[in-house]
């Protein structure tokens, strides 16, 4: 059996064991917020750094009312923190496993787009 991943603070990447329904749960509910395109964009974003939402609707072609209720929603669901800077709110995506499944989303995505063959 090989060792749990850990991250520099010594938390593990790893939560081995089937999920309860509780854990079933609470990961339904991240995929949900998944699930709409420009929350997905967003997050994406986010992955690459703090912004602030004039520049997520700038980025994502969004207008900034619906990019502003997309945030509301993922701060709702803890997905994203945020912080005032000066008169700006700057907002992060919340944690790096949810960094690490935005990402691995999209690299399925792309293997569906390209028709580049599946890793097994």
């Amino acid at each position: 059996m090989s060792e749990p991943l850990h991250s520099p603070a010594g938390a593990s990447l790893v939560h081995p064991g089937e999920p309860d329904a509780p854990r079933r749960d609470a990961a339904a509910a991240v995929f949900r917020m998944l699930a709409d395109p420009t929350r997905l964009h967003i997050l994406w974003l986010l992955t690459q750094g703090p912004s602030d939402v004039g520049s997520l609707a700038g980025r994502t072609g969004a207008n900034r009312a619906a990019v502003s209720q997309h945030l509301a929603k993922l701060r709702l669901s803890s997905l994203v923190s945020a912080r005032k800077d000066g008169r700006r709110v700057v907002y992060s995506i919340s944690d790096g496993h949810l960094s690490r499944l935005v990402a691995e989303g999209f690299n399925h995505a792309d293997h569906l787009v390209t028709g580049e063959p599946l890793h097994g």
